[in-house]
């Protein structure tokens, strides 16, 4: 597939997700490529007056960019008392619509943010689906510095092979939003998703992991069918 019609296809899905978006609502934006024309769309729609009084929680500094530069009000979780609905990626996504997610190290606040909309979509390209989580992406695991050595050997411990993730274009780890560091593990087979995200989410020293379990409640997946971009629905 073309380079060219990979960003059509995370154009088309972005802007199916913006559709759902209505006045006079609070909206989680997530992080990531696909996210980010979720949110340009977001703010097109405000622009033009087609939808009002809508303010967003962004989650990561990312995130926080993008809604500045398009034109959408931010609001913080001190202030509001609900979303109405969150948008956001994932790196991998099962038969379950369960999720992999923090490819981009923001997998702890966007687990906050998205398990407290009431509706929480997903925009993903079809590269994405997987019939079993792990089988193309390491589980990210946010970190707190001083624990790095044994959380990895608690991990390793689990079945996991971890690594810490290193920067690009930057010397020495990736740091996140919160200050802490992300060990990506690679698991041969996960066969259960829930009860992994409590084992690993109990290890003293771990933030959060991006194993995102029954938090998904429509899936948009992005296709290219006889070379056009089209939206599907799993929901």
């Amino acid at each position: 597939m073309s380079q060219d019609a990979v960003v059509l296809m995370k154009q088309e899905v972005g802007r199916a997700a913006a559709q759902r978006v209505q006045s006079n609502c609070i909206v989680g934006l997530g992080t990531g490529s696909t996210t980010a024309y979720a949110i340009e769309y977001i703010g097109e729609r405000l622009a033009k007056g087609e939808i009002s009084n809508v303010v967003g929680i962004p989650t990561s500094y990312q995130a926080e960019v993008l809604a500045r530069k398009y034109g959408i009000p931010l609001t913080t979780l001190d202030v509001v008392d609900h979303i109405d609905i969150a948008i956001d990626g994932a790196d991998e996504v099962d038969p379950h619509k369960n999720l992999i997610k923090g490819g981009g190290a923001a997998h702890t606040r966007e687990k906050i943010v998205d398990s407290l909309a009431d509706l929480f979509i997903v925009v993903v390209d079809s590269s994405k689906i997987v019939e079993k989580l792990g089988s193309t992406f390491p589980l990210p695991v946010e970190v707190i510095p001083m624990a790095v050595t044994p959380v990895m050997r608690q991990l390793e411990r689990l079945g996991g092979k971890p690594e810490l993730r290193m920067g690009v274009k930057k010397a020495g780890p990736v740091v996140t939003d919160q200050g802490n560091l992300v060990i990506d593990v690679k698991f041969d087979s996960i066969d259960n998703p829930a009860e992994l995200e409590k084992t690993i989410n109990n290890i003293p020293g771990v933030v959060e992991n991006g194993l995102f379990v029954g938090l998904a409640d429509v899936i948009l997946v992005g296709e290219i069918v006889d070379g056009k971009p089209r939206v599907r629905e799993i929901s």
